[in-house]
């Protein structure tokens, strides 16, 4: 398997390097965002954090581990949530294989040991010093080389009394052993910590060098079983345009949507939505590779951190997804699931939703019948009752025009 994980992950859906309680004071930061017809994340400031800045918006949180510092982020802006880990992380309902792979680590003492994530270093130690040879393990280390692949890994190994000797330029697996490789002699023996999905690509680099390389995995990813309906119900609302931002922080738990999508028989909905009006955000470059390989261009922070991924996920809704329109009974700004009129605020059902937001992408002109068709409508009459119920939603008489034989037009 190819790169799966950013600097700030770890676990399920990556390991955040900032919990929303510990997010640094608004800055204007550059980020990165897309922008349409864009290929690639564009770099621009973000600016101030505001109250209340995700009402109306809905977004889809993939990650299991700590995913409530997301959720709880989003929410205290305003913003409904739905969570739907596509991956969980997994224990062995024993530690027999880390414990064997941390005595062969002990008795190998290696000349360079690669730490890749925070979390990953915590538990092996932890499982180390319950099974009585925490000890063993950190006297079998003082003496190696040890490199990080970011900060959080960095702290995990200084928790332990150990120290690094340096860490990976771009905080990818892949830098790291670029970094191996380029200054280190061959023939050594190699120690290193993997994350939840093994990074096979890597390994393989790190075997045609070295004389040994010895792996200790502490958890593993694993997908979420067909008990849990939550994926499913996360595809069917991606699909139906019902969400504006699906968040994403591993690789693995992109593969694992897509692989959920497949097995529904919607993969290219999905993917099209994705590419067209569900804003994809990626903690960091190797989360954002699987999507951009499918033709989605996600929004990416420049800081792989999970405050630095809210930041940019507030900000990019606030300033990219709010549509206006002045109509002849004023300005008219949908927001996620939210019309305002003036100062009146109305939440929208998906149906009236779809229909009203086709209706404003139409900048005034006539809309079809057609074309405003959903899913689930089986005749004129259908219609007519959808846009009967949104008049009265909304109940500003004459902004839904009927053009008879024609369509809907707004008036503006």
């Amino acid at each position: 398997m190819a790169a799966t994980n950013d600097g700030a992950e770890a676990a399920s859906g990556g390991e955040p390097a900032e919990s929303a309680s510990q997010l640094p004071a608004p800055d204007r930061q550059a980020q990165h965002v897309r922008l349409p017809g864009a290929t690639e994340p564009i770099e621009v400031a973000a600016p101030f954090l505001q109250p209340n800045q995700l009402e109306g918006f809905r977004i889809g949180v993939t990650s299991d581990r700590r995913s409530s510092d997301l959720i709880d982020a989003f929410e205290r802006r305003g913003a409904r949530v739905v969570h739907a880990p596509t991956l969980r992380i997994a224990h062995s309902q024993q530690d027999g294989p880390l414990l064997d792979d941390t005595r062969t680590m002990i008795a190998a003492r290696p000349d360079l040991l690669l730490a890749t994530t925070g979390y990953g270093v915590r538990r092996w130690f932890e499982v180390a010093e319950a099974d009585g040879i925490g000890s063993e393990l950190t006297d079998a280390l003082a003496d190696t080389t040890i490199l990080v692949r970011g900060p959080k890994a960095r702290g995990g190994i200084r928790a332990t009394g150990l120290n690094d000797s340096g860490m990976s330029d771009s905080e990818t697996t892949a830098s790291l052993v670029d970094k191996v490789l380029a200054e280190y002699p061959p023939g050594l023996t190699i120690g290193i910590q993997v994350h939840g999905a093994t990074d096979e690509v890597q390994l393989d680099r790190l075997r045609a060098v070295h004389q040994r390389v010895l792996v200790v995995a502490p958890y593993r990813w694993i997908a979420m079983d067909d008990s849990d309906a939550r994926v499913y119900k996360l595809v069917e609302a991606i699909c139906s345009r019902q969400l504006d931002c699906v968040t994403f922080t591993s690789a693995p738990a992109v593969h694992a949507l897509f692989t959920a999508a497949e097995g529904m028989d919607v993969y290219p909905e999905l993917i099209a939505a994705l590419q067209t009006q569900v804003c994809a955000a990626a903690v960091g470059p190797v989360t954002s590779a699987p999507l951009i390989a499918a033709g989605i261009a996600p929004i990416q922070p420049t800081r792989f951190r999970m405050g630095a991924l809210i930041r940019l996920v507030c900000e990019h809704l606030e300033q990219n997804m709010v549509e206006r329109i002045e109509t002849q009974n004023g300005l008219l700004q949908l927001r996620g699931s939210i019309v305002q009129i003036g100062e009146e605020r109305v939440q929208l059902p998906p149906t009236a939703l779809a229909i009203l937001r086709a209706l404003v992408r139409a900048r005034g002109a006539v809309v079809s019948r057609e074309d405003l068709a959903l899913a689930g409508y089986s005749d004129d009459h259908a219609m007519e009752v959808s846009l009967s119920r949104l008049r009265q939603t909304l109940a500003v008489p004459g902004l839904v025009a009927t053009v008879v034989k024609r369509g809907y037009r707004l008036n503006v």
